[in-house]
């Protein structure tokens, strides 16, 4: 079948790619290098003026984009049409602040004159996931390219046509050939094109165990790699939080993009002397869902992306029911075609069971109770993850705490966590190393160069 978009609504194959043969991605390898030559040496305007042109595209054509993505990967549409709304934002952003962002930055020394100056490093290699098949592509690529490197795109090859899409936007937008361009390889491909000289860095959005072959994979080159892996975020909920604002965004951060984001909300860890009220209300809101066909605009919950998502989902809840879980709703895979899974919340978490210690990549909730804010940080911080954690509450000195113990690399106040091209994004522990978006997510991809002259 080689590469393969299937609607996972329907089951249904919509088309199908070979993969590159060897000497095509040779071919692709060799336009990256050339048009690196070319375009590190134009100006900060004239790449400004094709991300802005990308930006109207992505907005000009939201609706055709929004329904690619939810038939490839199942997202209900209105989201994939924020989604692609969302990608503009970045590239405007970037088109905006990059120039400032990479100025020379002025260092006193005993020096004449001494700086900082920002140049790009080359090809860089992106190995992106099926779950934001824009916005994933998008974070990475407006940074890159007004930042002076060209981009080569590893998508996930369930959503070869969302990859397909992104290389035609820049290409529409003015970017001269070679700048970006997506590869249709399997994921047995990229320990070789990452060993290619071509290729001066990479980055990946993915699993632990992927991260960890592309982190060896960039060792043995010396070659820079940022690494966004999974995360198993806590939305701690304290007695003094806005109830009602709290638990309305605990389902909204659950569920979102079917349950399918490394920093949607999954561990919900709230006081005991809230727990009966927000265990009963939680759960029925999840009960009220509607679950259904993507493309209806009044679902709520759509498929997971494939049916072996579906399968490692259920697994890992039978395994946490059989070790004395607690399940409160859903629980078993949804009969028919698709890949649907219920909302489902499971309470009393043993500690050695799935539910307490790994990534539920699906519209599956754990609910921990807690006597205080020391023991929320106690069992937030029990896990190999550090991406997001999700704070409520209306205490200042309990905030300020939370906020300092919290192992995670970004923290959000009575708000759920999100990602945003002005504020970095990006976590500690196995989540990963690195940030993306802001001023940092321009930077990682750039040679920090010291100048020093001398009278």
């Amino acid at each position: 079948m080689g590469i393969a978009s299937i609607n996972p609504a329907t089951g249904e194959v919509m088309k199908t790619y070979d993969p590159l043969t060897d000497k095509e991605l040779a071919t692709k390898l060799d336009k990256a290098a050339a048009a690196f030559v070319l375009h590190r040496e134009t100006s900060f305007a004239y790449r400004a003026e094709r991300m802005i042109k990308a930006a109207e595209i992505l907005e000009d054509e939201k609706d055709q984009f929004g329904r690619l993505m939810s038939l490839e990967m199942g997202k209900p549409i209105q989201a994939a049409i924020d989604e692609a709304v969302k990608s503009a934002w970045a590239c405007r952003y970037y088109a905006e602040h990059a120039e400032r962002f990479l100025a020379d930055e002025a260092v006193e020394t005993s020096a004449n004159r001494s700086y900082i100056r920002y140049q790009p490093l080359g090809p860089v290699l992106a190995i992106m996931p099926w779950n934001y098949p824009f916005w994933q592509v998008i974070r990475f690529v407006a940074p890159a390219l007004m930042a002076g490197n060209v981009g080569l795109l590893k998508h996930a090859s369930n959503v070869p046509q969302s990859a397909l899409a992104v290389e035609d936007v820049f290409l529409r937008a003015g970017f001269a050939e070679g700048v970006f361009q997506t590869l249709l390889v399997g994921a047995s491909k990229v320990e070789g094109i990452l060993a290619d000289p071509r290729i001066a860095a990479a980055t990946l959005t993915g699993s632990e165990g992927a991260g960890v072959q592309v982190g060896i994979s960039a060792a043995k080159s010396i070659k820079k790699v940022v690494l966004e892996l999974g995360g198993s975020d806590p939305f701690i909920v304290m007695k003094s939080a806005n109830f009602a604002e709290a638990v309305a965004t605990a389902v909204k951060a659950r569920v979102a993009n079917n349950g399918q984001s490394c920093i949607a909300a999954k561990r919900f860890i709230v006081e005991d002397s809230i727990a009966d009220r927000f265990e009963k209300e939680f759960v029925a809101r999840m009960e009220a869902l509607k679950v259904g066909d993507p493309l209806d605009r009044t679902t709520e919950l759509g498929p997971l992306a494939s049916t072996s998502a579906v399968e490692d989902l259920h697994r890992d809840v039978q395994k946490s029911v059989d070790a004395g879980a607690r399940l409160l709703t859903g629980g078993k895979p949804i009969p028919g075609k698709g890949s649907f899974y219920p909302p489902t919340v499971l309470t009393d978490i043993p500690r050695d069971s799935p539910a307490y210690s790994e990534e539920f990549f699906g519209p599956v909730a754990t609910i921990f109770r807690v006597k205080d804010a020391e023991e929320a940080i106690r069992i937030a911080n029990d896990t190999r993850f550090g991406l997001g954690a999700s704070v409520w509450t209306q205490d200042e000195s309990e905030r300020d705490h939370l906020i300092q113990e919290l192992e995670a690399g970004m923290v959000f106040v009575n708000k759920m966590v999100a990602s945003d091209p002005r504020v970095p994004f990006g976590g500690v522990k196995q989540s990963g190393f690195g940030r993306e978006l802001g001023p940092f997510g321009i930077r990682e991809f750039t040679n920090v160069k010291t100048v020093w002259i001398e009278k």
